[in-house]
């Protein structure tokens, strides 16, 4: 889709702010860095799509990974990341994230997350491809929501400035140099400018591109988005991780059943009653997730079913109902009693392991531009993420990017631009939400777990036919949505086509095998 920006608009006419730092985002990634900056002296802003609370970071429940057990060390840690990465771990951010997470975890701590313990002090699960117990977690599956709920109030108690229901429509770049950003806000429906020394990236990921998603309804890619606008770099774009068991059933909502179920002894069977794991993987139900996925639907497809099962009957109920609070009264509102009721599951899309392309430190191809947490990708998840690592990848480089960035900004003093688009044709008269209905079923349908030159090359075709929209303004935040998930489909949609292998969360049923060749990224830059 070309253009540089999505919506006719002169800086001259808008109202602005400026601060240090803007950070886009509220979830882990963007509220830790905001909070590390403003320790370090930095002023700064926070803008959220939504509410504050409205995170993929709230939602997530198994946990968060660090080596703090004592049989546990950041090398097994290490290793075990490597390993699920299939071949496309950055080594250096691997070491990065294992190394200086456990100090960044009990930072949390400090802060005031409440984290479970047992007599052994804290309590950790095991979780798919870690070889150690090393998964601390909270509320028993409410890990996430603890973390958001500390994070939040810490925000709110050092008055760090926030701007709920600010879209971040596009990035102000000029010589490749961010010097802010284009916001829509939504209270007032008006453009605002936000100008920041350091612009950082924290907006999640794009599960939502997919009909089938585990994510919630602001993970519609933007930031990905917005940044190969402005032409930054992305990378690994066709590395997208499905989650094995999200419940299935009539009425309910994608639900995730946390990989911790299976972590503590839960079984996969076919709609035939049959464990079946043993067949694929050494690991059985807690092999790499691409392998469970994978396994998953080939069970599905041999016996005719929509479906498997995640049997729990065999485990100690009250151990489950401690451990699994979340889980026991969401299943239940739909008549399961996961107790005696086998829960039924389905692969759906839950985390992106490419994105923006940034090194150690946080930093872009673009001057003042960092991303950390899903957005970015520096290659510490290579072509497939360890389970609970994500969390943790927030944190460690988001921490990265304050250091990084408190030098530079003693040093930097940008010039005071003005920005102006006025060259974009009057708003495409379409349906906007029937289009995206459209895009996510094409996504599942042919950019799935399973990929074919020929499914990859239809979708292709659909973005074509669709990237006139790119000539037209957007009036609206759910026509910049739309346009967004277009681009990015179509980036995820270029790199699997591109990638004439399998690997990872990446599978081609006409390139099966796995190729030395192919050890290697595919970056796109605009």
């Amino acid at each position: 889709m070309p253009g540089k920006y999505m919506s006719n608009f002169d800086s001259r006419d808008l109202p602005q702010e400026e601060d240090e730092y803007i950070i886009l985002g509220s979830g882990i990634a963007g509220l830790y860095t905001a909070l590390a900056a403003y320790g370090a002296g930095g002023s700064v802003t926070v803008l959220t799509k939504c509410s504050m609370m409205n995170t993929s970071t709230d939602k997530a429940q198994g946990g968060i990974a660090a080596a703090l057990g004592d049989s546990d060390s950041p090398s097994l840690h290490r290793e075990d990341t490597i390993v699920a990465g299939a071949g496309l771990c950055d080594d250096e951010a691997v070491a990065a994230l294992v190394n200086e997470g456990p100090k960044r975890v009990k930072e949390l701590i400090d802060l005031g997350a409440i984290f479970d313990y047992d007599s052994h002090g804290l309590a950790m699960t095991r979780e798919g491809a870690h070889s150690q117990r090393r998964i601390l977690h909270a509320s028993g599956d409410a890990t996430g929501a603890e973390i958001q709920r500390v994070l939040t109030e810490r925000v709110r108690e050092k008055k760090i400035r926030v701007r709920e229901n600010h879209y971040v429509v596009d990035l102000l770049v000029w010589n490749n140099t961010c010097y802010g950003v284009l916001a829509f806000d939504r209270d007032i429906n008006s453009f605002k400018v936000y100008r920041g020394k350091v612009v950082v990236l924290a907006t999640g990921g794009l599960g939502r591109l997919f009909e089938f998603n585990t994510n919630p309804e602001i993970a519609t890619g933007d930031g990905i988005a917005i940044a190969f606008r402005a032409r930054a770099e992305v990378m690994d774009m066709e590395f997208i991780q499905f989650h094995p068991t999200v419940l299935n059933l009539p009425g309910a909502p994608p639900f995730l059943i946390s990989e911790a179920v299976r972590g503590e002894g839960a079984y996969l069977r076919n709609s035939e009653g049959l464990r079946f794991m043993p067949r694929y993987h050494d690991l059985l139900e807690l092999a790499p997730r691409d392998i469970v996925v994978r396994a998953i639907l080939e069970e599905m497809a041999r016996t005719g079913a929509s479906k498997v099962y995640l049997d729990l009957t065999h485990l100690d109920p009250e151990v489950i109902r401690k451990r699994f609070p979340n889980i026991t009264r969401t299943c239940s509102l739909y008549g399961l009693d996961i107790m005696v009721d086998p829960i039924p599951v389905a692969p759906a899309a839950h985390y992106m392991m490419g994105g923006v392309k940034t090194n150690l430190v946080g930093e872009t191809s673009i001057k003042g531009l960092y991303a950390c947490g899903e957005v970015a990708c520096q290659g510490v998840h290579g072509a497939n993420r360890l389970a609970s690592n994500s969390l943790l990848d927030g944190l460690v480089f988001g921490g990265r990017i304050v250091e990084e960035t408190r030098q530079f900004l003693k040093d930097y003093h940008p010039r005071h631009l003005e920005f102006a688009c006025d060259w974009l044709l009057e708003p495409a008269k379409i349906d906007f939400a029937d289009l995206r209905k459209k895009l996510e079923v094409l996504m599942c349908a042919k950019v799935g777990p399973f990929r074919s030159g020929d499914g990859l090359k239809e979708s292709l075709d659909f973005f074509d036919y669709w990237s006139f929209l790119g000539r037209h303004t957007t009036d609206n935040v759910e026509q910049m949505e739309v346009k967004n998930m277009l681009q990015v489909g179509e980036l995820v949609a270029e790199a699997a086509i591109t990638r004439r292998e399998s690997r990872g969360g990446h599978y081609r049923v006409d390139y099966p095998d796995t190729h030395r060749r192919w050890q290697k990224h595919i970056i796109f830059r605009r």
